[in-house]
């Protein structure tokens, strides 16, 4: 992915932001603070990306990313460093780079162009100062509890809306933040009373303008999806009317190599409800390398018109056995047994991912999406 460089705490200070930037000597003797490239002088390049932070000033393509060291975090800044992004890993904890160093993902002979810092989103300074100097920021950490049978409680939602809000109000005092890259869920689309209305055989077509139903998800212990549905709607409100361009991408379930490993908490949180969703044709899955790649087109489309939400998946789980199968690759236990496919109703809805889908294949860099307000009370 490219080389580590890292912080220890940030400070309000910008000396001390400065000394933080980066940690410990590297090979040659590197000082502390160095931000070295190959084929050019530790010092200067430090003096220049300092005084740069100092003035709030922002780098050609640097941007931010929160939850670097989650699966799909990971996958977002090398994603970017391929695109030619100087990346700041937003870290939270000491134990974060620890776990970040253990995993072997950086080589000082790999490419440079990440470093990281420590930021807390619930703490509005530190997130300030993580952001200032960057033009966006992709903000793809999400809360979880490691110590919980379901990953995700009840609280947990009113906290991760906090924080939503919290993200957008420091990119918005970040004078050199433009653009916000929000990474939402499908789990904010699906869940929805069955409308009255509805006829078998014509499914509703679930696509951008679709917003899970908050009371629905409560009445149902649905915390994760009320999380990200609350988490969204918090981050359009505190960016309406404001200067910062936003936009939300909406991934199913992320997958991938290693994601039972990696993702396995956040995992068995989404699937609180698998069995409802698989009965309505929602339950979808979306390779980590794909929803990458994703963050990123979007992220360049924001250049032109391209704004909103975007729905983002690359399969569509029909059939029990994949569901089973899923279940299996997670280590879960079947909850219950799903009827085979002949036997259960047509699906009543259909997911629609044509928005997303075009833009990726756009060369005209998504002007074909007006940048309008996301309605979603």
């Amino acid at each position: 992915m490219g080389v580590l460089r890292s912080t220890q705490s940030m400070e309000a200070e910008v000396e001390e932001l400065r000394a933080a930037l980066l940690l410990g000597p590297g090979p040659g003797g590197a000082r502390a603070g160095a931000w070295r490239r190959p084929g050019t002088g530790a010092g200067g390049a430090a003096l220049k990306r300092a005084a740069a932070a100092e003035e709030g000033a922002a780098e050609p393509r640097a941007v931010c990313v929160t939850g670097g060291i989650s699966f799909l975090g990971l996958a977002v800044v090398d994603r970017l460093l391929r695109h030619g992004y100087t990346v700041r890993l937003a870290l939270e904890t000491q134990e974060d780079l620890d776990k970040l160093r253990e995993m072997e993902m950086f080589s000082e002979n790999g490419r440079d162009g990440v470093w990281t810092v420590m930021a807390n989103v619930m703490d509005p300074e530190s997130l300030h100062r993580a952001f200032n100097g960057c033009i966006g920021v992709f903000h793809t950490s999400s809360l979880v509890d490691p110590g919980g049978i379901s990953g995700y409680t009840k609280h947990m939602a009113t906290l991760e809306a906090r924080a939503a809000e919290q993200v957008v109000e420091a990119c918005v005092r970040a004078e050199s933040v433009r653009k916000c890259v929000f990474t939402s869920s499908l789990l904010a689309c699906v869940w929805r009373q069955n409308s009255p209305h509805h006829h078998r055989g014509f499914p509703t077509t679930i696509d951008e303008s679709c917003w899970s139903d908050e009371t629905f998800c409560r009445d149902n212990k649905l915390w994760c999806a009320l999380g990200k549905t609350m988490a969204e709607k918090a981050a359009w409100r505190a960016a309406r009317g404001r200067d910062l361009k936003l936009v939300t991408v909406c991934p199913a379930l992320v997958t991938g190599p290693g994601f039972r490993r990696r993702n396995s908490t956040p995992s068995i949180a989404y699937l609180k409800g698998a069995h409802a969703m698989l009965a309505e044709g929602v339950l979808a899955t979306a390779d980590v390398e794909w929803v990458a790649e994703a963050h990123v087109r979007v992220y360049e489309a924001m250049s032109g018109t391209a704004g909103g939400r975007y729905i983002c998946y690359d399969h569509v789980v029909r059939r029990a056995e994949e569901f089973a199968e899923l279940e299996r690759q997670l280590g879960l236990r079947p909850r219950g047994t799903s009827p085979a496919h002949s036997d259960r109703a047509a699906p009543s809805s259909e997911l629609c991912n044509r928005k997303l889908a075009r833009l990726v294949s756009s060369r005209r860099r998504c002007t074909h999406d007006a940048y309008l307000p996301v309605a979603y009370d």
